[in-house]
């Protein structure tokens, strides 16, 4: 009788223990696709941000561009109405103040 039980509980252990092997196994294989898997999802991660930066830039450059463009042509305008300041000046009339920002603009500079 004692052979019986230490053969039921052997086998109950035995069982149990390829349950466990096998949950064991199942999880580790699917960590190790994961892991596999990470490299790839980065990669793909990586070409969406250097294609954003490549858009980015692009944006920036067309931005500088239009500013430069719009300084010269405030600088074109100041010097064209600096002129006609100076022409009414010269003829006796005295122009309008400027507008408070160009007056601060005078003088600061900013």
């Amino acid at each position: 009788m004692n052979n019986a039980w230490l053969t039921i509980v052997g086998t109950c252990l035995t069982v149990t223990g390829v349950i466990v092997t096998g949950w064991l196994t199942y999880r580790g294989s699917r960590t190790a696709a994961a892991i596999q898997a990470a490299p790839a999802a980065k990669a793909g991660d990586l070409s969406v941000l250097q294609a954003t930066v490549e858009r980015v830039d692009q944006e920036n450059g067309k931005l500088r561009d239009r500013q430069s463009r719009l300084e010269s042509l405030l600088r074109a305008c100041t010097w064209t109405m600096d002129r006609w300041a100076g022409q009414m000046h010269r003829a006796g009339i005295e122009p309008e103040p400027p507008h408070p920002l160009v007056d601060e603009y005078n003088r600061t500079g900013v």
